[in-house]
């Protein structure tokens, strides 16, 4: 207990890596139209900011992660929230498109390495026993992120420009870098084994089956959240910040939830997450009326907040040694589903419309429960 609290200070800060982690990965989908008018080029094509900071993540992170897995755990972080930083800046300076995502590819490589390893570096701050807290503890900065970060950076952008907030993200990120450069200890990475590779992850069922859920989660969305300004423009919703904010009052809550039930109840938060998902995005397909649109954005903030959270815990209790490789392939999973998933709604959402996008999503989540409620056992609590 002693070692738990002393480590929650180094947690909050960590949550303020995932915060401004989650902001660098969702900022452009607030901004798709505003960056489209800027270089001439439709929604799709601006949706592929999104895309491809997801492919480079996906792609690298696997690799990345077991190249790193011996590396001082505290280097790499700095060395990671650098990158970030650059990225960002080149995006917010890009005098083109191709710079633009050259930037956002960036982001990627450092995101694709970042989320299995903070996780893994957290874990080993608390007892077993608390593990699922402390991983919701550095990902609520997910929440606050989406909460507070995405409504006041959409509003600032807005009133500025989208060059504005990339600008403020770059400047921050180094800010947090020389913190946790001088609070964070020195933990030393794992001797590399067949024990935490790649081959024995990927054999690994429980394993396995988390990268499905997760895809299948994430999928349904982030296909959504990648194109929710038309989804406002759609069902006629006052403003994207107003939905933000309820996906974030619902993202709190989630948190809070979250921390209290995770370490024992973790199948069950499974599959209500994806209940959920396809209620709400059932019910946005059939309904306008303005106090149910609150009321679904709300829930749709209550199961998206802990989403990571719940996805990474999982990983977590399937495996004794190589928790990081086996989150790279988790977080692999989670990238590849942002990538497709964005890339099949933004054809839906220009050939058939909003409504497809939301059906897509009800579907994923329908086979996502279906796959929850058969393996049961994998997500018992050691």
């Amino acid at each position: 207990m002693e070692k738990n609290k002393k480590s929650l200070p180094l947690l909050i800060l960590m949550s303020c890596i995932t915060l401004m982690a989650i902001l660098c990965e969702l900022m452009p989908t607030s901004f798709l139209p505003q960056i489209g008018s800027v270089y001439g080029i439709g929604i799709s094509e601006t949706g592929r900011l999104v895309g491809i900071y997801a492919l480079a993540s996906a792609i690298f992170g696997i690799p990345l992660i077991s190249y790193t897995v011996s590396w001082n755990r505290k280097k790499l972080l700095t060395i990671l929230l650098i990158g970030f930083s650059i990225s960002n800046l080149i995006v917010g300076f890009a005098p083109s498109f191709n710079i633009m995502l050259f930037g956002r590819l960036l982001g990627g490589l450092c995101a694709g390495t970042l989320w299995p390893m903070i996780t893994g570096y957290g874990i080993k701050l608390v007892n077993k026993d608390e593990e699922g807290r402390a991983v919701t503890i550095i990902m609520s900065g997910i929440t606050i992120g989406m909460s507070v970060g995405l409504p006041i950076m959409t509003i600032i952008g807005n009133l500025l420009s989208y060059r504005a907030i990339f600008l403020i993200l770059g400047i921050a990120l180094l800010v947090i870098a020389f913190l946790c450069y001088l609070k964070l200890p020195d933990i030393a990475g794992e001797k590399k084994d067949k024990s935490n590779s790649i081959l024995t992850m990927l054999t690994n069922p429980g394993v396995f089956l988390v990268i499905v859920l997760t895809f299948l989660g994430v999928g349904a969305n982030y296909g959504v959240y990648t194109f929710i300004t038309n989804l406002i423009k759609d069902t006629s919703y006052p403003s994207i910040a107003t939905a933000q904010l309820f996906i974030g009052i619902g993202s709190i809550i989630s948190v809070i939830l979250t921390m209290k039930f995770i370490d024992k109840h973790l199948h069950l938060m499974v599959l209500v997450l994806f209940v959920i998902t396809a209620v709400v995005f059932l019910v946005f397909i059939f309904n306008r009326n303005l106090i149910v649109l609150h009321t679904l954005f709300f829930l749709w903030g209550l199961e998206f907040g802990s989403l990571s959270s719940i996805f990474q815990t999982a990983t977590a209790h399937q495996v004794t040694n190589g928790v990081e490789v086996a989150n790279s392939l988790q977080s692999s999973s989670f990238n590849f589903s942002i990538m497709i998933g964005s890339t099949i709604t933004g054809y839906l959402v220009e050939n058939s419309g909003v409504r497809a996008i939301l059906l897509f999503a009800v579907v994923l989540s329908i086979i996502g429960f279906v796959i929850s409620v058969l393996n049961k056992e994998r997500f018992k609590v050691n």
